[in-house]
């Protein structure tokens, strides 16, 4: 693992590791209430596939792990860096009675600890713009996956209409700040001031284009996006080839 790289999950560990508690309700300002939509479209995309066995990177505080459990009839693993997101996860977990159709385990998404084609299908939610090498990442993401899985994946995004992306500027550089405060404290305060310029970067150097060809060069065919919310959210998906 590179010094770069081990910044990066050392910030993403510092950046979460004091959220778990609020994490679910500070999503949801975080995305201007649309954050639950957006898993729902993305979860939309493996729920037609009736996978077996699902892998959710990036879990969190498991709500996407929970959404697949409900909504199909798969075992489903959920993988995340950051153990206080884990603990949580699993209070959530078992507050649903879903203990024995989750499994939440700690691990990088850049070295996943599984064999090649181990998952039906597979989600990440938010996590290229924490990983030094996206295209390497969606590339350990695909050796997991069986031929002919799906996987679907959830980002920010910038707006790509001029006018949408000038009230989004203020709305991340100004208001999720504030609201980060009002209702996390310096915690979430730190991540509302972080977030905006974060986007905003990645974008400048991975623009959705790039992001669509890395799927592709990683293992993916038939990479399709969807645009929600102005332009606020991105849901991403695409089938392992057989090659």
């Amino acid at each position: 693992m590179s010094h770069v790289a081990n910044n990066r999950n050392q910030f993403a560990q510092q950046l979460f590791t004091p959220l778990p508690q609020r994490y679910d309700r500070l999503a949801e300002i975080l995305s201007m209430g649309q954050n639950g939509r957006w898993r729902r479209a993305m979860v939309d995309r493996i729920v037609t596939t009736t996978p077996g066995k699902v892998l959710d990177v990036a879990s969190g505080t498991a709500g996407v792990a929970l959404q697949l459990a409900r909504r199909t009839s798969s075992d489903v693993i959920g993988l995340d860096l950051t153990v206080g997101m884990l603990a949580q996860g699993r209070r959530n977990v078992a507050g649903a009675g879903m203990s024995q159709r989750i499994q939440l385990v700690a691990g990088r998404a850049e070295q996943l600890p599984f064999p090649d084609d181990t998952f039906d299908a597979l989600t990440f939610t938010y996590l290229l713009r924490y990983v030094e090498d996206p295209l390497a990442t969606l590339g350990e993401l695909a050796r997991v996956v069986k031929p002919g899985g799906t996987v679907a994946s959830l980002e920010f995004l910038r707006p790509p209409n001029s006018f949408w992306r000038f009230w989004w500027w203020w709305y991340t550089r100004l208001i999720l700040p504030i609201g980060g405060w009002l209702t996390g404290g310096r915690e979430w305060f730190r991540v509302g001031r972080f977030l905006g310029p974060n986007i905003s970067g990645h974008y400048a150097k991975y623009s959705v284009s790039w992001t669509e060809n890395a799927w592709r060069t990683a293992g993916f065919e038939d990479v399709s996006t969807r645009v929600m919310s102005l332009g606020g959210g991105l849901v991403m998906w695409g089938t392992r080839s057989d090659e």
